[in-house]
């Protein structure tokens, strides 16, 4: 987990995949992670969440705003 946890951390999260760690991109982290203080956030293994960055633009159809500049898959 760990190994998969570093991987992650240069890479932009991709749409629409179920995630356990994401790349904060705010000040806060999405609803439902917790902020590891090094930049990312995770779900601590609890949940799975399929995400994607808002970049901007309000979320799409069947997509909510979570926060932390992602909006997750309803």
């Amino acid at each position: 987990m760990l190994l998969t946890a570093a991987a992650l951390v240069g890479l932009d999260p991709p749409a629409a995949h179920a995630q356990r760690v994401v790349r904060k991109i705010g000040d806060i982290c999405p609803m439902g992670y917790v902020d590891m203080l090094n930049g990312n956030c995770s779900t601590l293994g609890l949940m799975r969440y399929t995400v994607q960055p808002t970049n901007g633009q309000p979320c799409l159809e069947g997509w909510m705003n979570v926060g932390g500049g992602y909006c997750r898959k309803k």
